[in-house]
């Protein structure tokens, strides 16, 4: 039987690698993609392409498009779980154009520019797409004003397309709250205390790791949720539930 194929952008980071890991003992043939030509051991096929140039048609199709459907072959394309993006802190006074427009290009252009090269191939398999959003689309703080505007949008985005897309290609938002990643811990390092708040903020009593998000996303794409679309699930530890007063 041929294994179904799983496209995962930013499959080198480490949310990405959980991903990718997951679906490939899960049974399914993974391509990876990501700007960064490292960390792709579990990938059956790897990609080495910039997703801030989604915006430049010719070369998104050449570069990125062509060599998806190459490397599934004669394989049906399932699944598309939109991971990559970039984070650029800054205030509304420090964000710098260009800094403004890769944030959105990479965290939401390229979503939709996915989705929309890889529709026929979704549609024919009654696949599924999965964006990773994240908490700063519902509650942020101070210097996130791009990444969470990007983030906000695509969860509208998931909304408009499960709509859009329906009946036969299910499209659903996963959205992390803190993660363990590596970049997140190294930002911590030598600051115990800070990340034992961190951890004591969620009312679970500590941050999530990268295996969780790997089993939240294997269980959207599974065909236990096929009357789940259209879905903002929100992996946060119960943190978006609790209130922080001054006192």
């Amino acid at each position: 039987m041929t294994k179904p194929a799983a496209l995962v952008t930013g499959s080198n980071g480490g949310i990405g690698q959980a991903i990718v890991a997951a679906l490939h003992e899960a049974g399914w043939f993974v391509i990876g993609i990501d700007r960064n030509a490292i960390n792709h051991a579990k990938c059956d096929a790897f990609i080495n392409y910039d997703l801030a140039d989604c915006c430049d048609e010719a070369d998104f199709q050449t570069g990125c498009i062509d060599a998806i459907l190459k490397a599934a072959g004669d394989r049906p394309i399932k699944a598309l779980v939109n991971n990559a993006a970039v984070q650029i802190l800054g205030s509304t006074e420090e964000i710098k154009p260009e800094e403004w427009h890769e944030t959105l290009k990479v965290n939401l252009s390229a979503p939709f520019f996915m989705s929309q090269a890889l529709l026929p191939h979704l549609h024919e398999a009654k696949g599924s797409i999965l964006n990773i959003g994240s908490v700063h689309a519902q509650a942020t703080k101070k210097r996130f004003v791009a990444y969470a505007t990007s983030k906000a949008a695509l969860h509208g985005l998931t909304r408009a397309l499960a709509v859009d897309l329906g009946p036969h290609v299910r499209v659903n938002c996963l959205a992390p709250a803190a993660i363990a990643t590596d970049m997140l811990k190294a930002g911590f390092e030598g600051k115990d205390e800070e990340f034992a708040a961190l951890e004591a903020a969620h009312p679970v009593g500590r941050i999530g790791d990268c295996e969780d998000v790997a089993q939240a996303a294997l269980f959207l794409l599974s065909s236990n949720t096929s009357f789940v679309t259209g879905c903002c699930f929100y992996l946060d530890g119960g943190i978006l539930s609790r209130l922080h007063d001054p006192v």
